[in-house]
């Protein structure tokens, strides 16, 4: 679409379309995905209205459990995890109970809101849903955390041992649009994602459902993504952008910059008003020196990394939403977590090897 001669985009035309009981039409979504046809800045305050008026200026912190890696039989293109990857990860079955649930204590003391656990395969047999409410039980019974869990794909039966058993929340990720699906796995579908969360609704579990962005899809596919989580009353929204890992069916990241990426998450809180927005995996790659302006649409994050991939140090992180005036949902105060995180004056010393890169061994 052509937006050379349209007059630019309004933040009111934004803020009315984001509210209107029919959700905002693709023609606003794409000229708010184009430079040309908006401006970054009047986005961006459209979006931090809706963030301030229903989350104010609180950050929530999540912290991810691997708890399970690799060994999985699905053929997701984009996963260091899927049976067609030759990533170099650390390959291990699931955990001990001793180990998640000191992994719980930990999270909750790096202030973390949430614990979130992670497992790679196509779905739960039923002695697995037995074991995890267990687990389930075991934190909730010993940490002052929510629990969200990401099984894979599970019926209305699984759901509601889930719910009974106290979880919080279930992860299930849509992760592109409908379009677009076979593009990135052939193994299961689309519809088969919905299905879960489906499934999770019924059983009066929150959902959490979030995307990939960089994976060769569309504006209007990013569009349907965003309206789609919002028909199937996503209570949560993770926004990953794809980081490339050597190994894996897709090599790179397609078209994202980090203008694309700021807004990119407007479009999901403007057409989520009311859904927890998660900057998540890949903000550090692709946001770069933007990165705190994410903050403005999302209210969320992930600390201490991903599943398979390091993010920034918990210091910096944490001293990024200090620094912009944000705060976090937690009963640990993020001015005593920033003092424990102090880094050592040690760490920004320079080596000799740094300071005489050029020193022959015969010189003093």
């Amino acid at each position: 679409m052509n937006f050379k001669f349209m007059e630019n985009i309004s933040i009111e035309t934004l803020i009315h379309s984001a509210e209107a009981s029919e959700g905002m039409p693709l023609e606003i979504a794409l000229r708010l995905l184009d430079p040309v046809g908006s401006d970054l800045f009047i986005c961006l305050q459209a979006a931090y209205s809706l963030r301030q008026k229903y989350f104010g200026k609180d950050v929530t912190i999540h912290i991810l459990n691997n708890v399970q890696n690799g060994l999985c039989p699905e053929d997701c293109r984009y996963c260091a995890q899927s049976r067609t990857s030759k990533a170099s990860i650390a390959q291990y079955p699931m955990k001990s109970d001793n180990e998640i649930l000191q992994e719980a204590r930990a999270a909750y003391a790096q202030g973390a809101h949430r614990y979130c656990m992670v497992f790679s395969g196509t779905g739960p047999t039923d002695t697995r849903i037995e074991k995890l409410t267990s687990l389930i039980g075991l934190i909730k019974n010993n940490v002052k955390i929510e629990v969200c869990v990401s099984p894979g794909a599970i019926n209305a039966q699984q759901a509601a041992q889930l719910k009974a058993a106290g979880l919080d929340r279930l992860n299930h990720n849509l992760n592109t649009a409908e379009t677009y699906y076979s593009s990135i796995c052939s193994t299961h579908s689309y519809y088969d994602r919905l299905q879960t969360l489906m499934a999770a609704k019924s059983a009066g579990l929150a959902i959490c459902s979030g995307v990939i962005i960089g994976m060769g899809e569309s504006p209007v596919d990013v569009y349907s993504m965003a309206k789609q989580l919002g028909a199937v009353g996503a209570n949560s929204i993770p926004v990953n952008f794809f980081m490339p890992i050597e190994g894996t069916s897709i090599k790179e990241a397609v078209g994202l910059t980090p203008e694309y990426c700021l807004r990119i998450l407007c479009l999901f809180r403007l057409m989520n008003p009311k859904a927890e927005l998660r900057m998540a995996a890949g903000r550090e790659m692709h946001l770069r020196s933007l990165e705190v302006m994410g903050l403005y649409p999302a209210n969320s994050l992930f600390l201490q990394g991903y599943l398979n991939t390091h993010g920034d140090s918990d210091w910096r992180t944490l001293n990024m939403i200090k620094d912009a005036g944000f705060s976090i949902v937690s009963e640990v105060s993020l001015d005593s977590l920033l003092v424990e995180k102090q880094s050592c004056s040690n760490e920004y010393l320079k080596t000799r090897q740094q300071l005489r890169p050029f020193k022959q061994e015969n010189e003093g």
